[in-house]
């Protein structure tokens, strides 16, 4: 085996050895590896990007406390001290670096075996004219070169490379690049020394020059600096430089200036798309393992109906053979009696035959009566002795009609939210603290469960800041059943009502609904009556008994000769409250409320713990009182006219109260707030 054999074998073997150092996300050789706990390798800063793209530009890289290993997806859990907290993989860092030492050892090394690989492209998109030749070569016309020498500023073929370079020193600290056209590999020349390269800048006239023009050109009195120097001024601080001929940034100075300003807005565009990119890749795979998920369970669940289907076969096949087996059975026996009778009658009819042919008139006497009776009594028995026939059961009202099942089989789709409920508001029922609320949904067998919100609705523009505000409503969960019934209410409050219908696919809101709760219902208080007054039985009716003047009361609550009233059994202290009273005949009466601490001898509205309406020609009248703004309304029932309103600012609870002169006066309570009362507003 010679040197060249030698040589390929070791590239061979190196290049093995460099895919086993390179890193899976940079495809580099590893840099400051990390130790993975699954013994996977991650360079770190490959490690930190991972994390970068995990996280939103405002969000912390602290707050990613795992991320994936890109080898085997195991999940590496962080410390607190993130990526510091992971073992360094030195043994691997220093195989590293001895492997860098040996690749460098000479020409057509794996290391730069890898850089050829690495731009395959550049070298395809170059043109024939435009191909770098060996400098080196005696050839006409020369070699391709393969390698261009940083230090000797020489482009080499293969040949010419392996003379001009062995593997010694010094020619082991030569920079081997891929080859590169003349002009690029001396680099920028002076303007005016064509042979020269720049090497210094001339600030006076803002440019480069190379050392002949300062010692013997027109620069050699300008101000000059080292092309590193200025180099590292513009590079760490750009934008303090200003021309200072004109009011802007010198050329170069703002050449660099908008060159960092754009290279730092596309390093920072490139880090938002890499984190972008990581979600999206992140996103790819969630779905990629739901989208598996719901395949296998698509599986099982057809796998299921098959099942059915097929046990539902067998049962119905089953069926269908015991129907035949007992029809046929049947029929059988039919027959067979049908068969039996036949031939009893044929013999029949053939003895009568024999008989009536008979010419021996005393052989004929002799038989023929007997012969006559017995053809009678077959005659007779012959429907009885047949079996009982069906011969409309062909086993045709057996039918079969899988119509229904094959449209849901058709119907067999992937899950989706349901379909919105719709409030029944004509199926809701009220009570003064309670409603009851009804819905309907097409796709109920959908539905896993309902949830129901209410709030208090105070007016249309309402409903949108409502809708906005999770706060504002009260949310009744996991309601199973098509109805539900809401308690502690307020009184005559009008709510508004919204209904989710929920199962796995997600939820569906209904449009709102405005249900309202009844008044307070109350009674007469019979004990606070004045003793002319009689109630009811059902404390309901009020009226004048001018015989009954000898009842004693424990507290006669509005007594004077003038008064004769009534309170009612309930006390208000919020909320709002209907009620209507009906006078009978009255020529005069007063309705209203009082406090509890009203005097017990002044007139009803007398005072300033009691607001009454008093009149003499109206015979039905409606209260509406609302506690919490301070206001009652009297109305005239039958011509919805306004007739008083009082404002007050309650201190105490307040009840009902009704005074006749004579006649009698009846109340209607715990009814609804109607519609065209809502949101009025009178001032007296």
């Amino acid at each position: 085996m010679d040197f060249a054999d030698d040589l390929t074998l070791f590239c061979l073997k190196m290049e093995t050895l460099e895919s086993e150092l390179t890193c899976p996300i940079c495809l580099e050789l590893f840099e400051d590896p990390l130790l993975l706990p699954c013994a996977h390798s991650l360079c770190f800063n490959c490690a930190h990007r991972i994390l970068v793209s995990h996280c939103t530009p405002s969000e912390p890289i602290q707050s990613i406390s795992a991320f994936q290993c890109p080898t085997c997806r195991y999940v590496i859990t962080l410390n607190q001290r993130g990526l510091e907290g992971l073992k360094r993989n030195v043994t691997l860092q220093n195989i590293i670096d001895r492997y860098q030492k040996a690749s460098l050892s000479g020409p057509n090394s794996p290391n730069e075996t890898r850089r050829e690989r690495a731009a395959p492209e550049r070298k395809a998109m170059t043109s024939p004219g435009d191909r770098v030749q060996c400098q080196f070569c005696e050839q006409d016309p020369p070699q391709e070169a393969v390698k261009t020498c940083i230090t000797c500023e020489v482009s080499y073929c293969d040949e010419c490379l392996k003379a001009t370079h062995p593997n010694k020193k010094p020619f082991t600290g030569h920079r081997l690049i891929e080859p590169l056209l003349d002009s690029h590999v001396r680099g920028v020349m002076c303007l005016e020394h064509e042979e020269e390269k720049v090497n210094m800048y001339c600030v006076t006239d803002e440019q480069l020059i190379c050392s002949l023009c300062k010692l013997v050109g027109r620069h050699r009195d300008h101000q000059v600096a080292a092309l590193g120097d200025r180099f590292d001024k513009l590079k760490s601080s750009p934008g303090r430089f200003l021309y200072v001929a004109g009011s802007g940034l010198s050329h170069q100075e703002a050449d660099q200036h908008a060159l960092d300003s754009n290279l730092n807005s596309l390093i920072k565009r490139t880090t938002e798309l890499e984190s972008i990119m990581g979600k999206l890749i992140q996103t790819c795979q969630h779905v990629e393992v739901n989208a598996s998920r719901q395949e296998n369970k698509l599986l099982e669940e057809c796998d299921v109906l098959i099942n059915i289907v097929q046990q539902r076969r067998q049962i119905i096949a089953t069926k269908i053979k015991e129907g035949k087996s007992v029809r046929m059975r049947k029929l059988a026996q039919q027959i067979a009696s049908c068969k039996q009778c036949i031939e009893r009658s044929s013999s029949l009819i053939s003895l009568a035959d024999q008989t009536l042919k008979e010419t021996d008139h005393a052989r004929f006497l002799l038989t023929a009566k007997s012969t006559c009776e017995r053809v009678s009594m077959a005659t007779a028995s012959s429907q009885i002795l047949l079996p009982e026939m069906n011969l409309n059961d062909t086993f045709d009202s057996f039918a079969l009609d899988f119509t229904r099942e094959k449209k849901m089989l058709e119907s067999l789709d992937y899950l989706t939210a349901p379909n919105p409920p719709v409030i029944r508001e004509e199926l809701c029922t009220a009570s003064y603290d309670t409603i009851t609320v009804h819905w309907t949904t097409d796709d109920e067998f959908s539905v896993v469960s309902y949830e129901l919100q209410y709030a208090i609705f105070t007016s249309q523009s309402n409903v949108v800041s409502l809708c906005n505000s999770a706060e504002s409503w009260m949310i009744v969960p996991n309601i199973k059943q098509n109805h539900y019934t809401v308690h502690g209410l307020q009184c005559g409050i009008k709510y508004i009502f919204v209904l989710k219908a929920i199962n796995q696919a997600g939820t569906r809101s209904s449009e709102p609904g405005k249900l309202k709760t009844n008044s307070q219902p109350f009674k007469l208080d019979a004990k606070s009556a004045h003793k002319k007054l009689r109630v009811s039985h059902d404390n309901l009716t009020v009226e004048r008994d001018e015989t009954s003047s000898k009842k004693s009361h424990s507290q006669d609550k509005f007594s004077t000769h003038s008064s004769y009233g009534v309170t009612g059994n309930v006390f208000i202290d919020s909320g709002r409250h209907y009620w209507e009273a009906l006078i009978g005949g009255s020529t005069w009466f007063a309705v209203g409320i009082a406090y509890k601490s009203a005097p017990k001898h002044e007139w009803v509205g007398k005072n300033s713990a009691s607001w009454v309406l008093s009149r003499c020609n109206n015979s039905w009248v409606v209260l509406l009182l609302d506690y919490d703004s301070g206001s009652l309304s009297f109305y005239d029932a039958v011509g919805s006219q306004h007739l008083y309103t009082f404002d007050v600012s309650f201190a105490q609870p307040v009840c009902p109260v009704f005074n006749v002169w004579n006649r009698c006066l009846t109340i209607l309570t715990g009814l609804p707030i109607p519609d065209h009362l809502e949101g009025k507003d009178y001032n007296h």
